[in-house]
């Protein structure tokens, strides 16, 4: 009789397991229901709002910086599946702070199998995405309370490895769905959609105001006016096939280019100068990602080989110039950064890297990091490096800048992003006057310009085109 129990244990737990499984498989049948999402093919959501950029912040404070949108229109075709993004942005506000380009009047994404789950979850974390995803998922149901309400929680693993869950209130109104997806630099990131205001359209429940999060603040904010389900859609593949979203794919091998004796200049964008010091190799930039980081250290390898990389400097915390810094950290390197960063890489370099684990969260390197107020300078006699603040920026509050007066070259980051061709004009910036008004303040000798950002033609880039950039504006 003994023999017998864990067996009846046994079979009583994969009963509970196999009716919680139910219970959760109901509820999504009964939120679809009354939501009438089993008859949503497609849907069109039509509003205004804000869009944010992420990972763009002035300084490591404050949030993503805003674009205002007079009218934002999303068509989502849950069959294909497709989405297509129509703006009309507002007038920007010249006394915005932060980065991240205005976002363009039309965008356009395309997924299938093998599109990476996290550019998916524009479509996927909808309220009628996620009740088909978790429809033809397995999932577990548990409850949790959120602003003071009780909420049943239901949860399925992503293709990334993370959890997805879905919070259905006792209206079986989708409230919110939340998952984590990989960042370079702040590794698993909680990403998450509110919904509330349910209003129906044509049968349809559909959330009037849209909340999108990514990491500790909002990226999305959207008050919808109208909407309309199994509208055609007529979204177009990409014209270059595949599934990735527009601008996907990894970035480009580097290649070098001699500056001077024993610095060089590794391209393509984003770029970044090796400077070949007596007791080390310093790095200018460590952009992009993590992939783009290692690339660049073997480049630096080869053209600086048996010397270990001491320093890399990083001329701001935006996340496409800092993604590629832990691929240094791993390798021993000390960051030297703005003042205004200070406590903020050991902080984020220690979070969990756990949907895709890199060097540095395997090796468990010591982040060290050197801060500069206004100037910094290294030097061997034989090369010297000085470091600048770029004073009165709007973009990023500890914005720096690198000048090799042996060379007379400087390396900039979003002060001047010259054109693709040298026989294109520059778009007007006022950050271009600022980045100027800062050279002759420190009566820099500057000939040779290297932007991270570096032109597509990879021309060298002299003084002059910033000067004749400043002086169209200054016409216009």
């Amino acid at each position: 009789m003994v023999k017998k129990i864990p067996i009846v244990l046994a079979l009583v737990a994969l009963t509970g397991l196999n009716g919680g499984a139910q219970d959760a498989k109901s509820l999504v049948s009964a939120a679809s229901k009354a939501m009438g999402a089993d008859q949503v093919k497609t849907i069109q959501l039509t509003g205004s709002g804000m869009e944010y950029a992420f990972g763009q912040a002035y300084n490591p404070g404050s949030p993503w910086p805003g674009w205002k949108m007079k009218s934002e229109t999303r068509t989502i075709d849950f069959d294909a599946p497709a989405m297509r993004i129509e703006r009309v942005a507002d007038t920007p506000d010249p006394a915005r702070k932060g980065g991240g380009l205005q976002p363009g009047a039309m965008q356009q994404l395309i997924v299938n199998e093998n599109t990476p789950w996290p550019n998916q979850l524009p479509i996927w974390l909808t309220p009628y995405g996620f009740l088909r995803q978790a429809a033809k998922n397995d999932v577990t149901l548990g409850s949790a309370t959120m602003g003071g309400k009780q909420y049943r929680v239901v949860t399925f693993t992503a293709p990334n490895k993370a959890k997805v869950s879905g919070y259905i209130g006792a209206d079986n109104m989708l409230a919110k769905v939340e998952t984590s997806i990989d960042s370079p630099m702040l590794g698993d990131t909680p990403y998450s959609e509110t919904y509330s205001d349910y209003k129906d359209f044509g049968g349809v429940k559909v959330p009037t105001h849209i909340v999108e999060r990514q990491g500790d603040y909002p990226t999305l904010d959207l008050t919808i006016s109208d909407a309309k389900a199994n509208v055609a859609a007529n979204i177009a593949p990409p014209q270059r096939g595949g599934g990735a979203p527009a601008g996907g794919g990894g970035p480009q091998g580097p290649s070098s280019q001699k500056l001077g004796d024993g610095v060089f200049l590794i391209m393509p964008a984003y770029a970044a100068i090796a400077v070949d010091m007596k007791d080390g190799i310093v790095v200018l930039e460590g952009p992009q990602s993590t992939m783009r980081g290692e690339q660049i250290i073997a480049e630096v390898h080869k053209d600086i080989p048996n010397k270990p990389i001491k320093y890399v400097f990083n001329t701001h915390n935006h996340f496409d110039h800092s993604s590629g810094l832990r691929a240094f950290v791993a390798e021993g390197a000390t960051i030297i950064t703005s003042q205004s960063n200070k406590g903020y890489f050991e902080k984020i370099f220690a979070r969990p890297h756990t949907l895709v684990p890199d060097k540095l969260s395997q090796n468990h390197a010591k982040v060290k990091v050197e801060l500069v107020a206004d100037k910094r300078v290294l030097t061997d006699g034989v090369h010297t490096i000085e470091i600048h603040k770029t004073q009165g920026s709007l973009h990023n509050e500890g914005l720096l800048f690198a000048y090799l007066p042996k060379e007379k070259v400087l390396l900039e980051a979003d002060s001047f992003n010259p054109p693709a061709t040298a026989d294109a004009a520059a778009p007007p910036n006022p950050a271009n006057a600022l980045l100027l008004d800062n050279i002759n303040r420190l009566k820099l000798d500057v000939e040779t310009l290297v932007p991270v950002h570096y032109p597509a033609d990879g021309r060298k880039v002299s003084i002059d085109e910033l000067k004749k950039a400043v002086a169209q504006r200054s016409t216009n």
